[in-house]
């Protein structure tokens, strides 16, 4: 059940409303955390710590006459180690959390970047603002040196995404962007990794 409550502030008399505390909200906020990029990149380093035990204790998927040795010489602390799971790191129930949160938090992060990207490579390059004052650089070109085919030839030759507007045969305006080619580079990064997560999870399920 959702539930509001009003707090009046003593300088201006003014109710305020708190925010909404239901499951669904804390669910919403959970959800918007887990596929940040910076918990992304926390879970990819709390995995790299968390396999370090895996190759400082014999393992028994991978070698079990050294688990077996370990507890021959050590047979108090290797209890202790294996009531952890140590000696079966990959395959830990805290290892295992790690590991689909960190795909999750991944495909989470992922989908809607794609998504924007794809919109933004089919969009055409925004149109100038009436103030170009608003814009961090700009000049003002008149006159004689005003040659927008020389431009239009610059730009498409570099690259860039050009829409030309003309009037007959004259062109009054171009808009021209590019710089895509850094966040395609990024998704195909990170899509990568989850290639190789899926390729790791389906490795250790058929015991490779």
């Amino acid at each position: 059940r959702q539930q509001s409550k009003h707090v009046v502030r003593k300088e201006y008399n003014e109710p305020i409303e708190a925010p909404d505390l239901s499951a669904k909200s804390w669910l919403r906020w959970i959800w918007k955390q887990l596929t940040s990029m910076k918990i992304a990149l926390f879970l990819l380093l709390l995995l790299a710590i968390a396999a370090v035990p895996g190759s400082i204790y014999p393992q028994r998927s991978a070698d079990p006459n050294g688990v077996a040795l370990y507890f021959k010489n050590n047979p108090d602390f290797a209890k202790v180690l294996d009531s952890l799971q140590l000696f079966d790191v990959y395959a830990s129930s805290w290892f295992s959390a790690i590991y689909l949160l960190l795909f999750i938090s991944l495909i989470g992060c992922l989908l809607p970047r794609i998504g924007v990207h794809y919109k933004a490579l089919r969009e055409k390059p925004p149109a100038p603002p009436t103030n170009l004052a608003r814009l961090p650089q700009y000049k003002k070109v008149t006159g004689e040196k005003v040659k927008l085919e020389a431009a239009f030839e610059y730009l498409t030759k570099n690259k860039y995404k050009v829409i030309a507007e003309s009037k007959g045969k004259a062109l009054v305006e171009l808009r021209a962007e590019k710089g895509y080619l850094r966040e395609t580079g990024n998704l195909i990064f990170h899509i990568s990794l989850v290639g190789v997560l899926i390729s790791v999870a389906l490795g250790g399920a058929l015991s490779f």
